[in-house]
């Protein structure tokens, strides 16, 4: 005859394991799940958005809104900083400064960008090298290709000076970096070298999809080759420009690097940029409520251009 204590454990267990059974099985498919699985993926990334961007773009407004220094807390002084980078002159500059490099560093890597992608998109020897080849001004760290120009603009021993003096092209010493109208336009030159082979690899790439038929049967109803470019190769890689164009126009809007490195703001501030103002100020200065207003001048623009191309995308997308 069984024993009652041991009976009743068994009929115990019997009940308990298939609820048991119950919560392995939800375990098991919660841990297989894919919100999961998307959970754990995105946490790291949300980590670096909090801690790197977030945050010190939290910080930047708080700062831009008091009068804190190194050294200084400060106090709470509502929008006092912006009215005065508002009324400063060299901000002004700085302004005017930013939107003309952007602008024109932006177009010329766009026409240049797209004439070397339609040649780097035909076949001859060697094609993969050059194309590799290519991208050697945009691996290049900003600052040693800065140096390096720096030093070819440089007024004593400019190899450009050099150059065009022995060719006879000139009879003076041209003004590269000490003067501020030459000072901009070398900038321009230096970040239209350095950005042309992003332009071109992109759009390259967005070229290698457009099928060959379609230049083929416009060339058959007797299109040159300037009507297959705008009524066949554009439209098609028109969004693949616009996405590498709105890039172009945030990195080179914000750009310091190059600027602090070749000019560093002068002569006499002549060629500063909203960053590099803004870092003179900030940091060098140490007026860190300032120097926050002054950088966050770029956010709307940058904000506006962003929004016009997301509404000129959804646009198209329409049509």
């Amino acid at each position: 005859m069984k024993d009652p204590v041991v009976a009743g454990a068994g009929v115990a267990a019997s009940i308990a394991a298939p609820a048991e059974r119950g919560r392995v099985s939800r375990l098991t498919r919660w841990l297989e799940s894919e919100k999961l699985l998307a959970t754990v993926l995105l946490v790291p990334g949300m980590a670096i958005l909090l801690i790197f961007i977030a945050y010190p773009f939290v910080m930047a407004l708080w700062y831009s809104l008091t009068s804190i220094r190194v050294g200084d807390p400060g106090e709470f002084v509502g929008i006092a900083n912006f009215a005065k980078a508002w009324n400063d002159t060299v901000f002004q500059l700085a302004f005017k400064n930013t939107v003309f490099y952007t602008f024109w560093a932006t177009v010329f890597k766009l026409a240049l960008g797209m004439w070397l992608a339609l040649l780097l998109n035909r076949s001859f020897r060697f094609k993969r090298i050059i194309r590799a080849s290519m991208l050697l001004p945009f691996i290049i760290p900003t600052v040693l290709s800065a140096f390096a120009w720096r030093w070819m603009f440089d007024p004593t021993f400019s190899v450009m000076n050099w150059l065009l003096y022995h060719s006879g092209v000139i009879t003076d010493r041209l003004p590269f970096l000490s003067d501020g109208d030459w000072a901009l336009w070398c900038a321009v030159l230096v970040n239209t070298w350095r950005g042309m082979p992003f332009f071109a690899i992109t759009l390259l790439a967005g070229l290698q999809t457009i099928s060959p038929d379609l230049h083929e049967a416009a060339a058959l109803d007797g299109a040159n080759a300037w009507h297959r470019f705008w009524h066949v190769t554009w439209p098609l890689l028109l969004p693949v420009t616009l996405v590498v164009v709105v890039f172009s126009v945030i990195q080179t809007f914000s750009d310091f690097q190059l600027i602090y490195v070749l000019t560093g703001g002068g002569p006499a501030n002549s060629t500063h940029l909203i960053a590099t103002y803004a870092y003179q100020v900030g940091v060098a200065s140490g007026l860190l409520g300032e120097g926050a207003a002054l950088s966050l001048f770029m956010f709307p623009v940058l904000f506006g251009v962003v929004w016009f191309q997301l509404r000129f995308m959804k646009r198209m997308e329409g049509h």
